[in-house]
């Protein structure tokens, strides 16, 4: 008989943002930077949660505005946003975000699936959650994120 003593020493790590009061995660690995999206060029034609692109540091990056996305109330016109940059399939995106927070490093097996009643344009785009002591950690799943195609909306 193996007393074999499973150590869990995998963490997962998180850089935490709050939009519309609600605490999210995203996969650090993900990130690239943290930055005041300044001079915003509007997309016309495009989906109400772009709220534009801009060039950064000679990158274009598209602009998502993660209230608009989550269906929340839009930010008031004073609020100035911070933008999380994050690539995904080559392409530059910033996610529009009210504060930045931490990096939290949390263990992958204490990460909970999505709750039944957790808000539709959030089920849509979380992978799991996170139970901290004093606010829920939604973990979001970028690709999911960043698929705003009218069918995935849909869906």
């Amino acid at each position: 008989m193996s007393m074999h003593k499973q150590i869990d020493t995998e963490t997962a790590e998180y850089v935490t943002a709050t939009v519309g009061g609600q605490l999210f995660g995203l996969p650090i690995a993900q990130v690239q930077d943290v930055f005041m999206p300044g001079n915003l060029t509007p997309v016309p034609t495009a989906p109400q949660e772009f709220a534009g692109v801009l060039n950064l540091r000679g990158r274009i990056v598209t602009v998502i505005d993660m209230r608009i996305r989550f269906g929340m109330a839009p930010r008031g016109k004073g609020d100035q946003p911070m933008a999380v940059g994050i690539e995904n399939e080559g392409e530059s995106y910033g996610l529009l975000i009210d504060t930045i927070g931490e990096v939290l490093k949390l263990n992958p097996a204490d990460q909970q699936p999505v709750p039944a009643n957790l808000d539709g344009g959030l089920s849509r785009v979380a992978c799991g959650i996170y139970r901290l002591e004093n606010e829920l950690l939604v973990v979001l799943d970028v690709q999911r994120l960043l698929d705003i195609r009218p069918e995935a909306r849909a869906a």
